[in-house]
């Protein structure tokens, strides 16, 4: 009796010694992943932080539009994808300022853009345009990239006249045949994932997901100044190739157009850039076989293209 009661007892205690043991490891963890989360926002605050000191506003018939304008020589307008924003969008070229004039706005709910009431693709563009007459600038290459494609495409069917060329750097495409349907599901990241832990929590997930980097985390962060323009997105222009499929006819296109992808984008469907490619009049394409969405590894042959095509084009 005494030894089973000496057993029962000894066991318990066991227990506890595992118990405290899974305790600590748990408590370890959990603050090891709370240090990571604060290290990885603090320094993609200090990021944003940079890009929000060179960031210049303008008012249009549309709001406010931010943006950051850096450099001389042929112009550049950078429209941003999912996201993102003017520090995103100057990422895209900021490295060549000495060679060419780099503008890089918010879009509409991204960070220093007003969000206007019923806005639609076509407002967008329209804001651009009275951007660039508020900057002297008659005439510019257009770039975009991922769902900075819709609103890229659109300026130049709308605007050719302002348009000195096109580029889509891994852009989203209209289908090969219009949809029998209208666009349904989601196409962007949910309400309650737009927030800075909830990005971080399923940062891990973004190379199996989107062969991206966990870092990209760093140029995501801070989620409070994107999350309208995520939900306009996602509501709005991802949906906009399907819902006005006809306003999307690129083989109108009036303007000289380059398409740089890559063939393993998670994204952006690269068969649609090849399909897209061959029916554009005035098209160049350049396909990457690695790099994914963001082209990794591939900016020098992409800065040689670029070049060319402003050389052919300017």
């Amino acid at each position: 009796m005494i030894k089973n009661r000496q057993q029962t007892v000894g066991a318990f205690f066991k227990k506890r010694r595992k118990l405290k043991v899974f305790l600590i490891i748990l408590l370890v963890i959990i603050i090891a992943l709370a240090i990571d989360f604060f290290i990885v926002r603090h320094i993609a605050l200090k990021r944003f932080e940079k890009y929000e000191a060179m960031a210049e506003s303008a008012d249009t018939s549309y709001g406010k539009i931010s943006y950051i304008d850096k450099g001389e020589g042929e112009s550049f307008l950078i429209i941003h994808g999912i996201t993102g924003g003017y520090d995103q969008g100057f990422d895209v070229m900021g490295e060549r300022t000495d060679s060419y004039r780099v503008i890089a706005p918010s879009r509409f709910g991204y960070p220093g853009s007003d969000l206007p009431e019923n806005a639609t693709v076509d407002m967008q563009v329209e804001a651009f345009v009275e951007l660039l007459d508020k900057l002297g600038i008659e005439k510019t290459f257009v770039t975009a990239t991922s769902a900075g494609g819709t609103v890229a495409q659109r300026f130049a069917l709308l605007h050719p006249e302002r348009c000195k060329g096109l580029v889509l750097y891994c852009s989203g495409y209209p289908e090969k045949e219009k949809p029998t349907e209208s666009a349904n599901g989601m196409t962007g990241p949910p309400s309650f994932f737009c927030n800075d832990f909830m990005m971080w929590l399923i940062s891990p997930l973004f190379k199996p997901m989107m062969g991206m980097d966990r870092s990209v985390i760093k140029q995501i962060i801070p989620m409070k100044e994107r999350k309208a323009g995520i939900a306009f997105d996602g509501d709005v222009v991802n949906k906009d190739h399907t819902d006005n499929y006809d306003n999307y006819d690129l083989r109108s296109l009036k303007v000289p157009v380059l398409i740089i992808h890559s063939e393993d984008d998670k994204l952006a469907d690269p068969e649609k850039a090849k399909f897209w490619s061959g029916k554009i009049p005035d098209c160049k394409s350049v396909f990457f076989s690695g790099g994914g969405h963001l082209m990794d590894g591939n900016s020098d042959e992409i800065n040689s293209v670029v070049d060319e095509f402003v050389e052919e084009n300017k």
